[in-house]
């Protein structure tokens, strides 16, 4: 079995020597072990400095595209690279690369087909209480979204299984963790999490400028992903608010014309009905969005299926160069090696040569 560890990259040449020498190169229960650093369009060393650390694979990206495309970019070529068992950590050295036979042992046992690690919040000394209370609400509102029972949403070191990977599909700009969590648990993906230790703080997080940046973000991203795959649940949920407001209104009217007074109260039976008209637009929402997500999850098993046709037909990973390739360590895949650049180079002008 083949285990690769996916390490999404912005301007971290500082911080990467770090977190690569914290990272295992023999895990039990694996053939090989084999690093990928996903270059989300750096403007530094990030690139040489991994070539020169040891790195086996680079996917690099010509531009900045976010956490959440560079995490996708990382699984579909660690897919296509032949792993097995694909494991996600940060490049600023936050999660202890020691625990990493922790976070794979639920999956070499059948136990989970995705984990997730438990940083156990209470125990970050850096962390603030405010920022404490913020994290342990967010997972408790991820946990009722996703119907699932991970502790620590927001934690970026994860692993995933084969299977488990073809499925994944993010689609958020922002970040991969909520959303995958939650697709994960209505796509029937087992989760499990494991309790795992951090290091000290390197540097601030890039992530959030702010306290309030980040419970707005996470806040929009939860909403908006919950929404994506229970909507009717979430508009016909609005729709009923909407309508228990006009009732007020409405209420006050009805008093008020009981008493032979309600000419001098329409403009709550204006009101009232003002709502009630916003409730049924939220309602027409929820019925669309339920079409609509009957649609997703068509191109969801769509997309499954083009991913599984692409490794049967060995199918390079896009924006792939060879990393340093160690001694002791041969890159291998599923069937045959990634081309490298020059490699495909010489192989479209052999086409273009058998065209003309």
């Amino acid at each position: 079995m083949k285990l690769i560890i996916q390490i999404p990259c912005l301007n971290e040449e500082l911080t990467l020597p770090e977190t690569l020498a914290d990272l295992p190169r023999e895990v039990d229960g694996f053939a090989s072990v084999e690093w990928l650093v996903i270059d989300d369009g750096s403007t530094d060393r990030t690139v040489e400095v991994a070539r020169a650390n040891g790195v086996d694979h680079i996917v690099r990206l010509t531009n900045n595209r976010g956490l959440a495309a560079g995490f996708q970019a990382g699984l579909d070529a660690a897919l296509k690279l032949g792993a097995d068992v694909i494991v996600n950590t940060d490049a600023d050295n936050q999660y202890f690369g020691g625990d990493i036979h922790k976070l794979v042992a639920p999956i070499l046992a059948g136990d989970a087909d995705m984990v997730v690690g438990d940083r156990q919040i209470d125990s970050i000394e850096h962390f603030s209480p405010l920022k404490k209370r913020l994290q342990k609400l967010g997972s408790w509102v991820v946990r009722q979204a996703s119907e699932t029972g991970v502790s620590d949403t927001t934690s970026g070191f994860r692993a995933y299984n084969r299977e488990a990977a073809i499925q994944l599909a993010v689609v958020s700009k922002f970040t991969y963790t909520l959303e995958s969590i939650i697709q994960a648990g209505k796509l029937l993906v087992a989760i499990d999490d494991v309790p795992i230790r951090t290091n000290p703080k390197t540097r601030e997080s890039r992530l959030f400028p702010s306290m309030s940046a980040y419970v707005r973000r996470n806040t929009v991203s939860i909403f908006r992903i919950y929404a994506q795959y229970e909507p009717l649940r979430v508009f016909m949920t609005l729709a009923a608010m909407l309508v228990l407001a006009a009732m007020v209104p409405w209420g006050r009217w009805f008093i008020a014309w009981v008493q032979h007074d309600g000419a001098g109260h329409v403009q709550s039976l204006i009101f009232g009905a003002v709502l009630f008209n916003a409730a049924v637009v939220m309602a027409a929402l929820g019925v669309i969005g339920d079409l609509l997500h009957g649609q997703r999850m068509m191109t969801q098993r769509v997309f499954e299926k083009v991913r599984r046709i692409e490794l049967q037909l060995e199918v390079p990973p896009s924006h792939y160069e060879p990393g340093a390739r160690p001694t002791g360590h041969p890159v291998t895949t599923g069937a045959r090696a990634a081309p490298t650049p020059e490699e495909q180079r010489q192989s479209t002008q052999e086409q273009e040569a058998v065209q003309l």
